[in-house]
């Protein structure tokens, strides 16, 4: 879990050169803004997470989508405001991405997902099968990765991933069964070799 606040979009906004959120709409329509996306911030993270593979850069990313999104909240309409976020913080995965290739290091972490109840034992196998997971998820290519994180995790319709990621809702089902098919195999030779 993320601990991002309001009070932290407007520190973050005053450090940078461009207008402070607050002068550009009124407090009405920043609460609106507070309302709809704020409940959003753990599946922006979650997704920011593994497509950026770095809780640093995820966090970064979030920081900076959220301030996107919002100065770009005057033009939003409707109220599907989680596929709208959950866009702009692929977008700007993928373009810090893009101007960072040279730095990128990996650090994902197992023991975040981990459960904290149990014995000591199913504790331990706990880890194991989550730092599993996540290898394996991190090994997968970046579209069927996003894909799964999109469905498995955030819990979004077809439709919506297919709003997010800007392919055809086929293409969506595509990608998450060779994902699953990819993580099963990948589970399987992960365990087959932990039990040698």
């Amino acid at each position: 879990m993320v601990n991002y606040c309001p009070a932290a979009l407007a520190v973050e906004s005053r450090a940078t050169s461009e207008p402070e959120p607050r002068t550009m709409f009124n407090d009405r329509s920043r609460t609106e803004f507070e309302r709809m996306f704020l409940p959003h911030l753990d599946a922006a993270y979650n997704l920011a997470r593994l497509l950026m593979r770095n809780a640093q850069d995820a966090e970064d990313v979030v920081q900076e989508s959220y301030l996107r999104a919002l100065r770009a909240f005057r033009g939003f309409r409707g109220d599907a405001g989680r596929p709208w976020l959950l866009t702009i913080v692929r977008n700007t995965c993928f373009t810090w991405l893009q101007q960072n290739r040279d730095r990128i290091h990996v650090d994902l972490d197992g023991d975040r997902h981990a459960g904290n109840t149990g014995t000591p034992e199913s504790q331990t196998l706990d880890r194991e099968r989550s730092k599993g997971l996540s290898r394996c998820i991190e090994h997968l290519p970046s579209d069927f990765r996003e894909a799964i994180v999109l469905r498995e995790l955030e819990e979004l319709s077809y439709r919506e991933i297919a709003e997010i990621t800007g392919v055809p809702a086929g293409t969506v089902m595509s990608r998450l069964s060779r994902a699953r098919a990819r993580l099963a195999d990948c589970l399987k030779k992960s365990f087959r070799s932990d039990a040698r």
